[in-house]
């Protein structure tokens, strides 16, 4: 079975334990974003393999995986991370390959977690109590009420481009650990460790039909085929606000279950008695990290007006020293964006920007890049000051390495500003006012608050936006939720 990462050069679906082309024989390009150059050819899914994948995932239910017990689908699953971690260079090359991110992030997050996400579901779903509830009954004797967690069914799980292998994991994980089967269809830029999961799955014991793998497209191609199957019992879905709209008008069909992170336009306050540096460190993070492809990322700050100036002069000189580079460049920081189409997106934000009015604190660009890179998806991390409220490059999530800063003068300013849009994913605030902390953190508009950190999360809490930043929660036994259904058992004793 094993054939590693050689073989990816043609990216075929994974279909019932089996690699399988497209009966029609439709291809398409993965290219390297970091170089512009083919990476490998990847099958298109048209009905027919999305039908094989859903009913290969529906047989499954009643075949082994729905016989097995709790202990022994576990037990596969902690296999699984293990598989993932003995390949964990192969992995990371995919990786790395299909997002252009440096190692250096990769290895530490990318994979590890990606790994790491089929235990802890695991682990997790031995351990979560259910209910059980004593009640008298007219004849004296009582009865017992007792509920258990069954699988919710058919998963199709759409996962996004900017954490490939993490995020489709961080769905696939606890899916199977509640004893669910899926169908994923990765994105398109980024195939690779998706497709490469089914030799480990194959090698771990999973059976056939537990995991398949669909390739394509959104609109009438794999993304669309899979939202309207009436066979797929629940859909997640983590990626832009639009799409989300899509498939929650898809899922409404035969009243399937959904759960959506979406888009995010996360705002940043920084308050005149923050720790600057942490402040200023915090922000790099959030505005820069994964060339700013991070849905919690944070594209507008606000500070006080008394430390404005000094916030603006130290986060642009640590802007101008980040390093972009290729994956295998060590001192690298800094990636390309994860393709050229989206690099026109960004850069068509960056003009804007100065359409608008906007003062071009740093970047604003693209950089000049040695002659084998300068077919990548290169662009300059940038920082605005001075657009009003209303311009697109405020209101609008730009998935780029860019963020505007903007001053206020009071707390309830900030607060107001914070939550003027109709996203609410997440937002930090930078104050060593614990006091006024926790009372702002109440009174933003976001399903994630940070207090002096970024991107710090225990996964057993609650992830996931509100308003048009989507709808459930992921993490912890709030995943559970979702792929499991409550069965309440009424016993007349």
């Amino acid at each position: 079975m094993k054939q590693g990462l050689a073989a990816m050069k043609d990216i075929k679906h994974y279909i019932n334990g089996q690699y399988v082309g497209s009966a029609s024989g439709k291809l398409f390009d993965n290219v390297n974003p970091a170089n512009g150059k083919l990476i490998s050819k990847v099958h298109e899914a048209g009905r027919e393999e999305v039908d094989a994948a859903v009913n290969a995932a529906k047989a499954a239910l009643r075949g082994p995986w729905g016989k097995m017990t709790l202990e022994e689908r576990t037990s596969i699953l902690h296999k699984v991370a293990d598989g993932i971690n003995a390949r964990f260079d192969e992995f990371l090359k995919a990786e790395c390959l299909d997002t252009g991110k440096p190692k250096s992030m990769a290895s530490h997050i990318d994979i590890p977690r990606g790994a790491a996400n089929f235990k802890v579901f695991a682990d997790m779903i031995k351990n979560v109590p259910t209910e059980s509830f004593e009640m008298p009954t007219p004849d004296g004797t009582g009865a017992l009420n007792y509920a258990v967690r069954r699988p919710k069914g058919v998963i199709g799980v759409i996962s996004p481009w900017n954490l490939p292998l993490l995020l489709m994991t961080w769905k696939v994980g606890p899916a199977l650990a509640c004893g669910n089967t899926v169908v994923v269809k990765p994105s398109e830029e980024t195939p690779t460790t998706t497709a490469l999961l089914g030799e480990v799955m194959k090698e771990a014991g999973i059976p056939d039909g537990v995991y398949n793998v669909v390739h394509g497209f959104g609109g009438d191609s794999a993304g669309a085929f899979l939202t309207e199957h009436p066979q797929v019992d629940g859909f997640t879905f983590t990626g832009e606000t639009g799409t989300g709209e899509v498939i929650m008008k898809a899922a409404a069909k035969g009243i399937r279950d959904i759960s959506l992170e979406l888009g995010g336009k996360n705002a940043g306050l920084v308050f005149a008695d923050c720790d600057m540096d942490k402040a200023i460190e915090g922000t790099m993070r959030s505005a820069f990290a994964n060339c700013g492809q991070v849905c919690l990322g944070t594209e507008r700050v606000y500070v006080e007006r008394s430390i404005f100036d000094e916030f603006v002069g130290r986060l642009k000189e640590a802007a101008e020293g980040l390093k972009i580079g290729p994956p295998d460049d060590a001192e690298a920081n800094l990636g390309p964006l994860v393709s050229l189409k989206h690099r026109e997106k960004v850069l068509s934000y960056y003009q804007k920007a100065v359409d608008d009015g906007a003062t071009v604190v740093t970047g604003g660009g693209v950089p000049e890049m040695p002659e084998e890179l300068a077919g990548g998806a290169w662009v300059q991390p940038t920082i605005w000051t001075g657009l009003p409220e209303d311009s697109a490059v405020i209101t609008d999530e730009i998935f780029g390495p860019c963020v505007h800063v903007c001053p206020f003068d009071t707390e309830e300013e900030a607060i107001e500003l914070a939550n003027s849009l109709p996203y609410g994913l997440a937002s930090a605030i930078w104050s060593e006012n614990i006091t006024r902390a926790h009372r702002v953190a109440g009174q933003i508009e976001a399903g994630i608050i940070w207090v002096n950190s970024w991107f710090l999360r225990d996964l057993r809490t609650p992830f996931g936006g509100s308003k048009q930043s989507g709808i459930g929660r992921e993490g912890g036994v709030h995943s559970l939720e979702f792929y499991t259904e409550m069965k309440n058992i009424c016993v007349k004793l």
